[in-house]
């Protein structure tokens, strides 16, 4: 484990663990959350040996400054404690399942191309140091596969080595969201970027368990969240896209939105029949429903005019328009 628990709910906790990762889950999220609470128990309830209603409806507060997304994540990981505890026989508070469902969905900024190549102009100038040898090699290339690619950060930030077929450009994204499991193909110029930097990154490091090593120990090699979503943050305060954008704060998540949504603009320009291509651009992208794909098509202007043509009512409610930059 990345952590180690010595708290009231330890046992528990790694109990809980345990189980997930004998299932094939990775866990490593969650993880963290869990260790969050632990620390969260032992300073605002040192002296509790149960998970009772009042120390969840405490932890399920909203805090200074949280999106309400990370809230009801963390919150959920804890009901999952809960529920794992009553099932091995000890008492535990479970939170209400109304009150960790979605209460809305935002609205993500799409970057228009002129954003993106000033955002990767500016990661390309990024340096090495002694501390991050390959920070440089790793920036490069990871924020242009999740946006070429479509994937989630969590999904780049996994990839192993073995996972990434440099001959033939097939990527696995194994274990993901919903637990599936999908393959996505590198189109030819990042199989070769691809190519170049796993040359030069396995010359520093040559045993790495990871396609995107990281020299922290923490993460057994594997960069975490807590350094992806800062480190993107910066380029774009640098490309003077951060809070300077017409629409929504643009986010490192947007990336996937925005490679999905120019996917299916340039199909429409193309004449493509969009509703039979949503099908493939949902496998692509891994998600369980259409309307989470089909969501997509309503985040460009561009698209409205023709929006009666796409036969979409059925997936997906109107969203308001979002201004591009």
């Amino acid at each position: 484990m990345r952590y180690d628990f010595t708290g009231a709910f330890a046992r528990y906790i790694c109990g809980l663990i345990a189980q997930k990762r004998a299932f094939g889950f990775d866990y490593l999220e969650s993880e963290r959350i869990l260790y969050m609470f632990e620390r969260f128990c032992q300073e605002q309830f040192p002296n509790e040996t149960q998970i009772t209603q009042q120390l969840v409806l405490k932890w399920a507060e909203c805090r200074d400054c949280e999106r309400n997304l990370f809230r009801l994540n963390r919150v959920s990981v804890i009901r999952e404690l809960a529920r794992y505890m009553n099932g091995i026989g000890i008492a535990a508070y479970v939170l209400p399942m109304e009150l960790t469902r979605k209460t809305e969905r935002h609205i993500p900024h799409i970057y228009t191309k002129e954003e993106l190549s000033t955002i990767f102009s500016v990661i390309d100038q990024c340096q090495p140091s002694t501390r991050t040898p390959a920070k440089h090699l790793v920036v490069s290339v990871m924020f242009r596969m999740i946006y070429c690619c479509g994937l989630r950060p969590i999904e780049a930030r996994r990839l192993r080595p073995e996972d990434v077929d440099l001959n033939t450009g097939c990527v696995k994204i194994l274990e993901s969201k919903g637990h599936k499991d999908r393959i996505v193909m590198l189109s030819g110029s990042i199989l070769e970027l691809c190519r170049r930097y796993s040359k030069k990154v396995g010359l520093i490091y040559p045993g790495r368990r990871f396609f995107f090593p990281s020299p922290s120990s923490r993460g057994e090699g594997m960069y975490s969240q807590e350094w992806i979503i800062p480190t993107f943050r910066k380029f774009l305060i640098e490309a003077g896209l951060y809070r300077h954008c017409a629409g929504n704060e643009p986010r490192l998540y947007d990336l996937r939105h925005t490679f999905a949504t120019h996917r299916l603009y340039q199909w429409m320009k193309e004449g493509q029949d969009v509703n039979a291509c949503l099908a493939y651009l949902s496998e692509y992208m891994g998600h369980k429903n259409l309307s989470d794909t089909a969501y997509y098509i309503h985040l460009v202007p561009e698209f409205f005019p023709q929006m009666s043509d796409l036969h979409l009512e059925d997936y997906v409610e109107m969203i308001p328009e979002v201004e591009r930059c």
